[in-house]
């Protein structure tokens, strides 16, 4: 008999000191084993709480109540490019003429629109990652304080591009498809950006997705919305809007079907999914198409505003001014609280929504919260379940693993799948 140093143990013979070693590796395993474990299950209730904390990134209440209060602007959206590599035939926002604007111009101007005291600034076009300093002008706009969005097709996202966007501070990113599958009046395809998505997994953008409803696309929308909340994906499809002479450039398609459509986004938000938009914007769509009066007063041009491509000041994308950026004050602002005579049939609906929003901000905001607390248990639920049974299991890694869209543990369709559409529609 003797004192084995490594193990402390007295042992007698080599049976014994094997059987000792055997045990002490045991138990080394099982220690490692519940130290992966735990660690795993303590990394997916922090990616549980991201995910329930994204549900309400977009309402930071008391930022936005601050601009509830005072004269100073909550959203600008800056045109970064006019160019866009698509030509879709009812967008009336690209002009492949016209040359980008510098880095230094548009800097000069996000710094003026920091000065008048918005708050958001949604990065758009054209196409705005046609513009080759992109990720430079997403870090400048971080870097002032503004909470950043951008508005894509999606066709020119890449691993390295989303990598680099998310580095330079990127929060949110829309993008606009309108149909699964091309056609002459639209190139935004949903089934060529599919792939694209996954490139999004684990990302802190926040993304959803966008489309458009009018007779080209309304075959194929509900595939569209089915697809994006199939990936677990923040999605809506908007009604086609008219210019501000009430005028389409493409046919809009039954009323009734675009009215059963919208009500079914209503009755669907309602019961938690992730409608990517107010129910205060599809009931608003509902009365369009209806032709119902809706009382409300335009903040375009106030709480809301645009900047060109050539750093002129819009009211919005419909109604355009030759006054410059640089040259409008808080009083210009202000002077554009007020009833305008394109509202009636307005089809902006980020000016409408701001409208709404400043105007009846308990109804509206209220409602939005209450639908995405709805989400919550299914999402703790889907998540909880799913990532202890992968932990218990020692799972810890799945390279084939579920199709996850920002945290979301719902699998869906590749970008050759098909797709089972509901028959409630």
């Amino acid at each position: 008999m003797r004192f084995d140093l490594a193990l402390g143990w007295r042992v007698r013979g080599p049976k014994r000191r094997s059987r000792v070693l055997r045990e002490g590796t045991l138990r080394a395993q099982l220690l490692h084993g519940q130290v992966v474990v735990g660690c795993s299950l303590f990394h997916h209730r922090m990616k549980l709480l991201g995910k329930i904390g994204r549900e309400f990134s977009g309402y930071n209440i008391l930022e936005s109540a601050k601009r509830l209060r005072d004269r100073k602007p909550l959203q600008c959206s800056l045109y970064v490019t006019d160019q866009c590599n698509l030509d879709c035939a009812y967008c009336t926002e690209y002009d492949n003429s016209r040359p980008h604007p510098s880095i230094d111009d548009l800097k000069k101007w996000v710094r003026k629109i920091r000065e008048l005291g918005t708050m958001r600034i949604a990065l758009v076009g054209g196409e705005p990652l046609v513009h080759p300093n992109i990720v430079e002008l997403v870090r400048y706009c971080r870097e002032l304080g503004f909470a950043t969005s951008l508005t894509t097709n999606g066709f020119l996202l890449t691993r390295k591009l989303i990598a680099e966007l998310e580095d330079a501070g990127l929060q949110v990113m829309q993008i606009s498809v309108d149909r699964m599958t091309p056609s002459a009046i639209t190139k935004k395809s949903f089934k060529t950006v599919l792939p694209k998505l996954d490139y999004f997994r684990d990302s802190k953008i926040s993304l959803h997705i966008t489309g458009v409803i009018c007779a080209d696309t309304l075959p194929e929308s509900e595939a569209v919305l089915e697809t994006g909340l199939s990936r677990g994906i923040p999605t809506e499809v908007r009604l086609v809007h008219a210019d501000p002479l009430h005028r389409f450039r493409v046919n809009r398609g039954s009323r009734e079907e675009l009215e059963r459509f919208i009500d079914s986004m209503i009755e669907r938000k309602r019961r938690g999914e992730k409608i990517h938009t107010s129910e205060a914007i599809l009931n608003y769509q509902r009365s369009l198409l209806r032709g119902e009066h809706v009382e409300w007063t335009c903040m375009a041009g106030y709480k809301l505003f645009f900047v060109s491509a050539q750093g002129k000041f819009w009211i919005c994308s419909m109604v355009h001014t030759d006054k410059h950026i640089m040259d409008v004050t808080l009083d210009d602002l202000y002077a554009n609280y007020r009833k305008k005579s394109c509202q009636e049939g307005c089809g902006v609906y980020c000016a409408v929504s701001a409208s709404l929003l400043v105007e009846k901000p308990v109804q509206v905001l209220g409602k939005e919260i209450v639908a995405r607390a709805k989400r919550i248990p299914s999402t703790v639920r889907r998540s909880l379940t799913s990532n202890t049974d992968k932990a218990t299991h020692g799972t810890i890694t799945n390279p084939d693993g579920p199709r996850q869209m920002n945290g979301s543990t719902n699998g869906g369709p590749s970008a050759d799948d098909g797709v089972t559409l509901r028959e409630s529609v």
